[in-house]
């Protein structure tokens, strides 16, 4: 499998698995009865089975009636699951998932969930019983990849944060004390010029102070360390070694930055791209800068969910946008005189009726399913790689907020 081709793979797997943990974040259970088991590759099936039915058994000495009914039916139904396994898990594990919800109207339903090989292996084995399942090991699993430290400061403030994979995320930030220029009447220039100089001083300090205290406890995750803000304050700041000595090692580079604001974290990425050239966040913003240029300078990109289809199914497509945060569902309609209809709904929303706008009959619902799960069976045949597209940073909001979701950048013109 071509790189391209395993990165398309991999994205698809983790939006499948977004897509569960989503849902059964959202899933409540009256009393504890939602049983969830993390199972490392290592573990044999035969040693969770018993694990299971020792649980069971003990479920036994549960008061509630309805509450003990509950445990043990999850319990069969994971044993149940277990039963297509052999000797051990698929490569990285599995997680199962298993318990009564409510449904509305003072009634449940069972639910049994299982996902295998998650996207980082299950590191130990797992039993938790309660009134959520316990999805935040996967959510961890999920994040997304490379960790950066990010320090913005020129002499009046300073800001530091993180770019967690695609995300930044600004943490702390200080205002100086040091005095502007121009020193105040009665006072000496050698006088103020010390003191402006131990003002500064200190500030260094403080920041470095707040940069220790948030990456030294990360140190051996960190991928690397960006320094942004004007010259000299940044050079000065680098080379006084005010950093603790383990981060001087990780500054990838300084990078000019006008602004030293929450928003002067986001400017250092950029400035600093080509440092994070492997890093996601650059990858969506080189994808959306391509599709922007295509849009304004010619007709080789497309946007919307029905533009963007047609010119899938013609093969015109070269690469595939879509928004992380999209949670849409396509409806395809059939009327009587067989005109096909496709209408896109929130996916928390009941199907709606519709009426043919070709000749006005009623419509009837042929199917109903994820808009991305569409899109990409669609990409998948013509051989279109599909990119998720983060909303941290402006053109990503604008994807999903302005064309809902879904953009092409096109091999050729179509004029669709």
């Amino acid at each position: 499998m071509s790189s391209d081709a395993q990165e398309a793979s991999e994205d698809r797997r983790k939006y499948e698995f977004r897509k569960v943990i989503e849902e059964l974040k959202d899933f409540e259970g009256s009393g504890t009865q939602l049983v969830t088991i993390y199972i490392p590759e290592d573990k044999q099936i035969s040693d969770v089975v018993a694990h299971v039915t020792q649980e069971h058994s003990e479920a036994s000495n549960i008061k509630s009636k309805q509450t003990r009914t509950n445990v043990q039916d999850a319990l069969t139904s994971i044993k149940d699951r277990l039963r297509y396994y052999d000797t051990f898990p698929p490569e990285k594990g599995m997680v199962i998932f298993s318990g009564a919800v409510d449904s509305g109207g003072g009634r449940t339903e069972m639910v049994t969930r299982t996902l295998e090989s998650p996207p980082q292996p299950v590191e130990s084995f797992r039993y938790h019983c309660d009134s959520a399942f316990l999805t935040d090991p996967l959510e961890h699993m999920l994040a997304d990849s490379g960790l950066f430290g990010l320090i913005v400061l020129d002499r009046r403030e300073a800001n530091v944060g993180w770019l967690k994979g695609k995300r930044v995320e600004p943490v702390k930030s200080a205002s100086s004390l040091v005095p502007g220029k121009q020193r105040k009447g009665g006072q000496s220039a050698q006088r103020f010029a010390r003191l402006r100089l131990e003002a500064i001083d200190n500030f260094y300090q403080e920041v470095a102070g707040m940069a220790d205290e948030l990456f030294v406890p990360k140190r051996h995750e960190i991928d690397g360390i960006l320094v942004g803000g004007p010259s000299p304050t940044k050079d000065e700041f680098l080379d006084g070694d005010y950093l603790h000595h383990e981060l001087q090692d990780k500054v990838l580079g300084k990078f000019d930055v006008a602004y030293t604001d929450e928003s002067g974290l986001k400017d250092l990425v950029d400035a600093g791209s080509e440092a994070l050239s492997d890093q996601e966040i650059v990858e969506d913003k080189r994808h959306m800068e391509t599709f922007f240029e295509n849009l304004h300078t010619g007709e080789e990109a497309t946007y919307g969910f029905e533009q963007t289809r047609r010119n899938l199914i013609m093969g015109s497509v070269d690469r595939l946008l879509i928004s992380e945060d999209l949670r849409s569902d396509v409806i395809v309609y059939e009327c009587p005189n067989g005109h096909e209809e496709f209408e896109v709904v929130d996916a928390r929303h009941s199907t709606p009726d519709h009426e043919c706008s070709e000749c006005g009959e009623d419509a009837e619902v042929e199917e109903r399913e994820d808009v991305i799960e569409h899109l990409m069976a669609i990409a998948e045949q013509r051989g279109t790689d599909t990119k998720f597209i983060s909303t941290d940073f402006e053109k990503g909001e604008q994807l999903l907020d302005a064309f809902g979701g879904v953009a092409g950048i096109l091999r050729y013109s179509t004029g669709v």
